[in-house]
């Protein structure tokens, strides 16, 4: 499982024109699926996501959580996320998981982290515009298969 994740003072998600979910201050997550991803994937991903210290304290450091500033989630489906560029100029995305896999891992990682943030959402399998005001800008990369 593999998650884009970008410190937003604002982001919201469209769908046919219509806004269907918006955060103020917090994370926009972006969530690519992998057909061998699974619970141990999606707990260690929720975790971290939600642990990782992004947000400045008052001395600057990015030393403060999610939690500890009482922030938002914004989880967004991507199978791009898991595209390969090796051959030729069109990307593959033979690694991202088919949606009948890819929607219950996607529903189960929300749902970890709703049990611990407020956590709004996109609408899985739609053409959706996501519109967000990169805080910093602070994006990281997460990777569950090598932890990182």
């Amino acid at each position: 499982m593999r998650a884009l994740v970008q410190r937003v003072s604002e982001a919201y998600v469209e769908v046919n024109e219509k806004k269907i979910s918006s955060i103020d201050k917090g994370l926009l997550v972006l969530i690519g699926v992998q057909d061998t991803d699974d619970q141990t994937d999606i707990t260690w991903l929720s975790n971290k996501i939600i642990k990782m210290r992004l947000f400045e304290d008052v001395n600057g450091k990015m030393n403060q959580s999610i939690k500890d500033v009482s922030g938002e989630l914004l989880v967004v489906s991507q199978f791009t996320l898991h595209a390969s560029t090796k051959k030729g100029n069109r990307p593959s995305f033979i690694n991202a998981a088919h949606p009948d896999i890819a929607l219950p891992l996607y529903q189960t990682f929300v749902t970890e982290c709703q049990k611990q943030i407020s956590t709004q959402t996109g609408q899985f399998g739609a053409m959706m515009r996501v519109g967000l005001v990169n805080d910093g800008p602070v994006t990281v990369w997460l990777d569950s298969r090598n932890k990182e």
